[in-house]
């Protein structure tokens, strides 16, 4: 049946609880009212109290006891209602359940999943608080030890979230608020979420990135667009303008950020001398900045034109009035690929 992101997480959650008797879910208002977000609902009803629960109002401490959960044989997803509430667990996540495994010497694993709600903007404007407006995915994609998700489309939402609940190693969750339901909102433009999502118990592979368009070597194409979150959806619109125009875009969504799938970047940019890399983060210091690193590093030869980003502005996400300016949409991914496939060469 068709489900949005939302319905997507649910049904994940409740696959691996009906498989898994040691998976535990937890967080503010997970239990009782189904999350902020309701990608909880009905999960108590169906497994009890013991096994979906309320959390206090106490991120350190919603990630701490996740930790000695995980370490004692349960495999608890954890929920940070946002993402910008997640630096008070920093410490828990960053200096225990990362290093877990190598402090113990792998006697000790901490197989738990962080789920956080992101870029709370990239609905159009919604006016949101700032620190419902976070985009943190680079820092912790900086932690060894983490293994760091952001999903795009149900379907890959459902099996990338078993994924995570199955790893043995902490799993940083990221889920694009803007598409959590039946459509986003990206400035102007609007996109159906919605699709269908099979109900059988599907795992996706983690540090997989998902290629949606491609090109054999024999027919020459021109560009490679790296995304991941709800920019798969922008770029999906402007790789079909630019087909318009007869160019051959290869779009690759990353899926995990940490590790990513540098063997399938790598091949499509050998084939295409182009590299343009999209995020809703801000610009410096980003996942961005590492991708094209990667690929002057191992592709340098291969290039016809400078890698290029299109990203958020190295500023504090601006409220309401000023959210539509700082919004990657297609108009700039568009402009900025022009750009590229018209360098001389």
């Amino acid at each position: 049946m068709k489900r949005n992101n939302t319905q997507a997480i649910s049904l994940a959650l409740e696959l691996a609880m009906k498989k898994h008797n040691n998976v535990i879910v937890y967080g503010e208002d997970v239990g009782n009212v189904g999350g902020v977000f309701r990608a909880t609902r009905g999960l108590q009803k169906k497994f009890g109290v013991e096994r979906c629960f309320d959390a206090p109002i106490a991120e350190a401490v919603i990630a701490g006891s996740a930790v000695g959960a995980s370490i004692n044989g349960l495999r608890p997803v954890i929920e940070m209602q946002f993402s910008g509430f997640a630096f008070l667990a920093f410490n828990q996540l960053l200096a225990h359940a990362a290093r877990m495994r190598n402090r113990s010497r792998g006697r000790y694993y901490c197989p738990l999943v962080v789920r956080m709600p992101s870029y709370d903007w990239n609905n159009g404007a919604n006016g949101a608080l700032e620190h419902h407006s976070e985009a943190i995915e680079a820092l912790l994609c900086h932690i060894p030890g983490l293994k760091v998700v952001m999903t795009s489309k149900p379907s890959d939402t459902k099996k990338l979230l078993l994924a995570a609940i199955e790893d043995n190693d902490p799993v940083i969750f990221l889920e694009c608020l803007g598409t959590y339901f039946n459509t986003y909102v990206s400035n102007k433009y609007r996109y159906n979420v919605q699709e269908e999502v099979s109900d059988d118990y599907e795992v996706a592979q983690l540090g997989k990135a998902k290629v949606l368009k491609s090109y054999d070597e024999t027919s020459d194409p021109d560009l490679t667009i790296v995304t991941y979150g709800s920019k798969v959806y922008d770029c999906e619109y402007a790789v079909k303008m630019l087909e318009a125009k007869n160019f051959k875009v290869e779009l690759i969504d990353l899926q995990t950020l940490h590790p990513w799938d540098q063997e399938t970047v790598v091949a499509s940019v050998k084939r295409t001398g182009r590299l343009l890399v999209v995020q809703e983060a801000v610009k410096s210091f980003s996942v961005a900045s590492e991708i094209i690193t990667t690929i002057n590093e191992k592709c340098f030869e291969y290039l016809k034109c400078p890698p290029a980003r299109v990203a958020g502005y190295d500023v504090t996400v601006p409220l309401s009035q000023g959210e539509k300016w700082f919004i990657v949409d297609p108009d700039k991914i568009i402009t900025q690929a022009k750009t590229m496939l018209e360098y001389p060469i």
